[in-house]
């Protein structure tokens, strides 16, 4: 696709060599490469949005605030149009192929907003590039490839904040850890996590692709798949079903369903909570029941016409050292319930509430008890705002962030391990030492998935 070219910003050194890791933050991995300092010659960083879907235009807005966007890319042009009005007056420089944005010197992040399956290639490209990254959740679709990812930033010492900007709400969720921290709730055995009903699809048909769309690249390392959509028949619904564009998220081949969508966020606070308690999350096992709307064999969905992820499930996660249970659901309140020795609170998007809560009023937190959750780092205005801050403080002083890869990754292992559970329709065992799924050798291979010709990842 031709670019639309702006002119381009006055440009001088911008970011110097990192200074050393405060005392204050603590973190469960470092680099272990000479860290690689930003060298941007820019007045200000300069960033490119690779897709512009929904949660792109969502999310880039933010990114404003501390860095100029000068590009975005996608395989929709409608997208891109949209977007590049929305974003950017009509001036941003314009990519179908986002290897074109990554050969470009002068722009020195990269936010993935792609869907799922797109993430890990992107990203891993980017970070070997020079690119740090801001990455949506869930960042993987597998559990290799998260392994992959980590050891790419590990070598290259880039700087990676994955979207999960719960870890970012500060009077919410990091309050919530904070009263676990404390010892308000006394040792934590049981977590509840609400994240909602999978989605639900009739058969769909077989579409014509539009002509803005190239569907084939859309698709990537993904198996060929021919391209499914129509719009729900009830009146005045607006609804549409599709193996595209918003959906994707309700097919195995291209997402995790619930378990990767708002797993990500929940089971990710969840367990920050086991570990602010002072408990082990290290996760042995997965096991429930779970409901499709399609059959399975071996694992693999036989029916291809309709949503084929977990629309109801009931699952247990089983830690090392047996004190903590949590069980995921699709029929209760979105949100974590946490029950300890001591009272019980539960933590959603709207609201935190419970006895322990309550007593604040009377016994309030100690003044740097949200910081200590915080990992000791500066804390900026709250949510995606305080996210996004967090990528630019840790970019300017090459820490890790807040939501780091190699911490996200121990999470997002127990939402895949949960979508093999479902998909296999039996219980799990997880090795966390060796990383690896152990005495279910069909379960094992799913760890991983082939890439389609073209569209593999050089490890």
């Amino acid at each position: 696709m031709k670019r639309v070219t702006h002119t381009q910003s006055n440009r001088r050194q911008f970011l110097a060599q990192a200074s050393a890791v405060t005392a204050a933050v603590s973190v469960p991995y470092i680099f272990t490469t000479p860290r690689a300092a930003a060298q941007s010659k820019n007045e200000r960083l300069r960033f490119a949005l690779i897709g512009v879907g929904g949660n792109g235009t969502r999310t880039a807005p933010v990114g404003k605030e501390f860095a100029d966007l000068v590009a975005l890319c996608d395989v929709d042009s409608r997208h891109l149009a949209h977007g590049n009005a929305l974003l950017c007056d009509g001036k941003a420089d314009l990519y179908s192929d986002y290897r074109e944005i990554l050969s470009r010197e002068d722009i020195d992040v990269v936010q993935i907003s792609t869907p799922d399956h797109w993430h890990t290639k992107i990203l891993v490209e980017a970070m070997r590039a020079g690119k740090d990254a801001y990455c949506e959740k869930p960042l993987t679709l597998t559990i290799d490839e998260g392994k992959l990812i980590r050891e790419v930033q590990q070598e290259t010492g880039r700087v990676v904040q994955v979207g999960t900007q719960q870890r970012s709400s500060f009077n919410l969720f990091n309050k919530a850890l904070a009263v676990i921290a404390d010892g308000r709730l006394g040792k934590l055995k049981r977590i509840t996590v609400g994240i909602d009903a999978g989605g639900w699809s009739p058969e769909i048909p077989v579409a014509e692709v539009p002509k803005e769309l190239d569907w084939d690249r859309w698709l990537g390392p993904t198996p060929v798949m021919e391209y499914r959509y129509m719009d729900d028949p009830k009146p005045g619904t607006n609804r549409n079903y599709t193996n595209g564009h918003t959906h994707f998220r309700w097919w195995y081949e291209h997402s995790g369903g619930k378990l990767t969508d708002w797993g990500a966020h929940h089971i990710d606070i969840a367990m920050l909570g086991i570990a602010a308690a002072g408990q082990n999350n290290d996760p042995v096992s997965v096991g429930g029941t779970a409901k499709h709307d399609v059959e399975f064999k071996d694992g693999i969905p036989v029916q291809h016409n309709r949503y084929n992820t977990a629309r109801a499930f009931d699952l247990n996660v089983a830690f090392a050292d047996g004190d903590v249970t949590m069980n995921l659901r699709h029929d209760v309140d979105n949100g974590i319930l946490f029950e300890g020795e001591r009272g019980r609170i539960f933590v959603n998007r709207g609201k935190l509430v419970g006895a322990p809560i309550e007593a604040l009023a009377s016994k309030p937190l100690p003044d740097d008890a949200i910081t200590k959750v915080y990992r000791g780092m500066p804390i900026v205005g709250n949510d995606r705002h305080a996210h996004w801050a967090n990528f630019i403080h840790s970019i300017e002083h090459r820490t890790l962030p807040i939501s780091d890869v190699h911490s996200h990754m121990k999470m997002l292992n127990v939402c895949h391990l949960a979508g093999i559970c479902c998909r296999l329709g039996r219980t799990i065992h997880w090795d966390q030492s060796t990383e690896m799924i152990t005495g279910d050798d069909l379960a094992a291979s799913m760890m991983s998935r082939p890439y389609r010709e073209g569209y593999e990842i050089d490890s």
